[in-house]
């Protein structure tokens, strides 16, 4: 790995009994009952800017979806920027990007973890038309292959307001998770990322905060905010 990230990052797979841990099983809770009349299969989390922690949070999400015994695929949909393979320690040499040029089933670019029930399928090399990927009909044809595989799908994208890659895969997403930097980003950008999900009729299911400045709370906890 050209790169290595803090082994803390996964706390969810290190210290299942943690703080932290417990705070992703309460967004795991809160994200089950966030629907009642739609199945909840295909989860695309996003953010506003780089930076918010949103791929740590993918991870340790589908890491807690797992743990309650659901056969989860963690898709790294950010190609521009992928790090799920840093997160998991694992080669990114195949994954989305060979599966949708080749047209290759899931089984042939998707990796096991040492989470049991996890399966994870990293970016694969960087392509030079990342939204046209993304909009291609293979792509429609992997996540419905997904579907059938998997009973929850995560998908990681890049952020909203960057590119239109995560507007495009909301379009294919049963709900999506929106990360925000309480200490970073401000009410204007969350509300502009807000409207470009609702420009494509995405479902915000909620926003986990992130970094919020609590007296005697963990500066690394998540909070999870249903959507008014």
């Amino acid at each position: 790995m050209s790169r290595s990230m803090p082994k803390w990052n996964l706390i969810t797979q290190l210290n299942p009994i943690s703080p932290i841990s417990e705070a992703y099983r309460m967004l795991r809770t809160n994200i089950e009952f966030s629907t009642i009349n739609q199945k909840l299969q295909v989860i695309m989390v996003t953010s506003s800017k780089p930076g918010e922690g949103k791929s740590t949070t993918c991870a340790n999400m589908a890491v807690a979806f797992a743990q309650a015994n659901k056969r989860v695929l963690l898709i790294d949909a950010d190609l521009r920027k992928p790090t799920q393979h840093y997160l998991f320690g694992t080669s990114n040499r195949n994954g989305l990007t060979t599966a949708l040029f080749n047209q290759k089933p899931l089984s042939d670019t998707v990796q096991h973890t040492i989470t049991d029930n996890l399966f994870i399928m990293h970016a694969g090399p960087t392509p030079p038309n990342p939204s046209e990927l993304l909009s291609s009909p293979q792509m429609s044809d992997l996540i419905r292959e997904a579907r059938r595989d998997y009973e929850v799908v995560i998908i990681d994208t890049p952020p909203i307001l960057s590119v239109t890659d995560a507007q495009i895969v909301a379009t294919r997403s049963d709900g999506t998770v929106l990360i925000v930097d309480s200490g970073q980003v401000s009410k204007d950008l969350v509300l502009k990322s807000k409207a470009s999900l609702e420009h494509v009729n995405a479902k915000l299911l909620g926003v986990v905060l992130n970094n919020v400045n609590r007296r005697q709370a963990d500066s690394y906890s998540y909070y999870y905010t249903e959507e008014k």
